[in-house]
């Protein structure tokens, strides 16, 4: 897979993941530690595309 390929699907996972943290937001019964945990996973992406875009 090709550094800009990467970088793309890194791309969609993290739109993936703020759909989701937005959903679990707006629901009364999401525990609040999994919309944490869902914003460590888009933000360990959003420093992976930031990490390899300066390579």
């Amino acid at each position: 897979m090709s550094l800009g390929s990467h970088i793309t699907e890194l791309r969609k996972k993290h739109q993936v993941l703020s759909d989701q943290v937005e959903r679990a937001a707006r629901s009364p019964g999401v525990d609040d530690l999994a919309i944490a945990d869902l914003k460590k996973q888009k933000l360990r992406i959003k420093e992976e595309i930031a990490r390899l875009e300066q390579a």
